[in-house]
């Protein structure tokens, strides 16, 4: 099977306060009394879409979507220059599930992200594994530094051109900290200057991509989207996630117990495959496919893999005779 599972609409949704002035927006969608599982999402920033929704069969799963902090239609949001983002970290956002599952009954729930979804699905996992039943990730990131060096530096040798605009956007030369310069543009009480640095950032977003064909995935989303995904991007990978370098690897073998499959791309320029590997091999519970014409967006393949995942681990699912439907906002 690799078509998606038909349009679902939420059965239940809500904001959930989770301190600091931050409320966060939930929905949950299936079958109430289904396999709980937990869609992580990308970014940081992007919020949760409604494609994530289909990859599950919605008579066997319960599956919850979350915005993380300041972005999709959690509060406040990141595109108003008021909001404090001292109170977004990855340490903030780990509590934040945390408490979401507490609010929502689960006892234990599968995991399924990417990209940057993926550092935050293993950063939460290694704190607590006891709450996780099983991992999906598609394009494997641990945020470690030379990652973020690689995306915003290294990959540019492949895109000459489009990487001299980038550096240009941040006033700094080749040698010079781009991430950290995009920060201070995005704090800038002129709003034309943070718009300029919104545009340039995801133009150099959309070259990353743009051999896999999919437009301008980054440049084409509306305005407060864009200005809330390059704002908490900036923002977390000018502290490294306030991750310790290499930690999410390191510590995998606290995930040991916890089934898993990684799915990457061989030809995602962005976030290498070494990544992917490195992981396989410190997570002896973890099962890795290689794509071989798949980028960092995926493709038919890689939706096949995910599909297979999902229904294997809801084969392993037993229907209680009542389910818990979602609780109040």
């Amino acid at each position: 099977m690799d078509e998606l599972y038909p349009p679902i609409e939420p059965y239940d949704h809500g904001m959930l306060d989770v301190g600091d002035g931050n409320h966060v927006y939930w929905e949950a969608c299936g079958n109430p009394a289904g396999k709980p599982a937990l869609v992580v999402h990308g970014g940081p920033g992007s919020g949760c879409g409604t494609r994530a929704r289909r990859y599950f069969d919605p008579a066997r799963y319960r599956v919850i979507l979350f915005d993380q902090r300041g972005c999709g239609r959690s509060t406040p949001h990141a595109a108003d220059p008021a909001t404090d983002m001292g109170h977004n970290t990855t340490h903030h956002l780990i509590a934040d599930m945390e408490r979401l599952r507490t609010h929502l009954g689960v006892e234990h729930w599968l995991l399924y992200g990417g990209s940057w979804g993926s550092t935050l699905i293993l950063a939460y996992a290694e704190r607590h594994p006891e709450r996780v039943s099983e991992i999906v990730i598609a394009a494997v990131t641990s945020t470690r530094r030379s990652e973020i060096d690689w995306l915003y530096r290294g990959v540019g040798r492949f895109f000459p051109q489009q990487w001299d605009r980038f550096l240009a956007g941040g006033g700094v030369g080749p040698d010079g900290d781009v991430v950290a310069a995009y920060v201070r543009l995005m704090e800038h009480p002129d709003p034309a200057v943070r718009d300029r640095a919104v545009l340039d950032w995801c133009a150099w977003e959309d070259a990353v991509v743009s051999a896999e064909g999919a437009g301008n995935p980054y440049g084409d989303r509306p305005s407060a989207d864009r200005t809330a995904l390059v704002r908490i991007c900036a923002h977390y990978f000018a502290h490294g996630a306030w991750l310790a370098e290499g930690e999410l690897i390191r510590e995998a073998g606290r995930l040991a117990d916890i089934p898993g499959v990684l799915i990457h791309g061989r030809l995602d320029l962005g976030s290498p495959l070494v990544t992917a590997w490195e992981l396989h091999r410190a997570w002896p519970g973890a099962r890795l496919h290689v794509v071989e014409q798949a980028g960092h967006l995926g493709n038919v393949e890689t939706r096949r893999h995910l599909l297979a995942a999902f229904d294997r681990f809801a084969a392993g699912w037993r229907m209680p005779h009542r389910g818990r439907v979602g609780a109040d906002a």
